[in-house]
């Protein structure tokens, strides 16, 4: 079971910082919806994942994928937060299928029915469609190259396992 966290410590390196991103995005999406944004949930939703975005920015680049780069910080932060565009609107895109499209909003369904059909398009699919996506495209983009990044071995317990194996 060791070996196979060690194989994909970079995911789950991901896996908790979009745990962590996840909370931010809920915290910030329904502080808003239910108070100053009452009738733009999509805004609300957008403004949550914009807020966990800038965190999940610092989170990885530190620390889920802290050795790898490739890139200038400038050129590669701008590819994130591009990236993270591109993922924020596969993010929202399902809640507003189910809003505009899919009609599933007042008056045809309750206010706990809204809820549900809000939390599972916009919450569940869409989170999990960005998700998806973000992990392709930072390891495919932002932070290309594997061990680009220097890693002191004192400071880092991975690499000392890896130097007693």
């Amino acid at each position: 079971m060791r070996e196979l966290l060690k194989k994909h410590r970079e995911l789950l390196r991901f896996a908790v910082v979009g745990g962590i991103s996840f909370v931010i995005t809920m915290s910030v999406n329904y502080g808003l919806k239910f108070t100053v944004l009452r009738t733009h949930p999509v805004t609300a939703l957008i403004v949550g994942v914009l807020v966990a975005t800038i965190f999940s920015y610092v989170a990885n680049r530190e620390w889920s994928f802290r050795t790898r780069g490739g890139r200038e910080r400038a050129h590669e932060a701008a590819l994130f937060f591009l990236i993270s565009g591109v993922a924020l609107g596969l993010n929202a895109l399902p809640q507003w299928f189910s809003r505009y499209v899919l009609d599933l909003q007042a008056p045809h369904l309750t206010a706990f029915g809204v809820e549900v059909a809000d939390f599972v398009s916009g919450i569940v699919i869409g989170t999990l469609l960005g998700t998806v996506f973000r992990w392709w495209a930072f390891k495919k983009w932002v932070f290309p190259e594997e061990d680009a990044r220097v890693v002191r071995v004192a400071d880092d317990p991975d690499i000392q396992d890896r130097k007693a194996a």
